[in-house]
């Protein structure tokens, strides 16, 4: 397998763990609400549903969107090699700076989500939203370290190729 079709196949392995999560995150959201009907476990399903749709909405779009960059990146390559250094690169330097920003916010939201569940009394609703967030942060922090590293990869398999 060439380290485009790995690159992009790794993505589109990923997305579906990132629509999974979300499908488990939205079912024990409705469990807290349904069945617990307490205010600390409501409150963590709010980020736990918030999140999740973020989750399964940016999953789906990058397993649909997967297999068509295979081809694109794939056919730039056979054909117009330069196009790897006008757009393909440059695509790829914004992706990795995203990486920077999402980085800084889900640190951002673990540390919110923290705050409110060490300073709220026991069994609240909001230190419930602060642990849920804090889990649901923590885990897309997770997930996009391993994105950012197989960006990095396949940033420097691009420029190695324009060399």
């Amino acid at each position: 397998m060439n380290p485009i079709e790995k690159y992009f196949n790794a993505e589109k392995y990923e997305s579906v763990l990132f629509v999974l999560v979300g499908i488990v995150a939205i079912a024990v959201a409705t469990y807290f609400f349904l069945k617990v009907k307490q205010p600390f476990y409501s409150g963590m399903a709010y980020p736990l549903i918030a999140v999740a749709l973020i989750q399964i909405v940016v999953g789906s779009t990058v397993y649909v969107r997967s297999p068509k960059d295979i081809t694109r990146v794939n056919e730039i390559v056979q054909t117009d090699n330069t196009k790897i250094q006008t757009e393909e690169i440059p695509r790829m330097e914004v992706v990795m700076k995203n990486f920077d920003i999402y980085r800084w916010v889900e640190i951002v939201l673990i540390v919110a989500g923290m705050v409110m569940f060490f300073y709220f009394q026991p069994m609240t609703t909001f230190k419930g939203v602060g642990l849920g967030l804090s889990i649901q942060a923590g885990f897309m922090l997770l997930l996009d370290f391993f994105a950012e590293s197989r960006g990095k990869v396949y940033l420097e398999y691009l420029q190695q190729m324009v060399k």
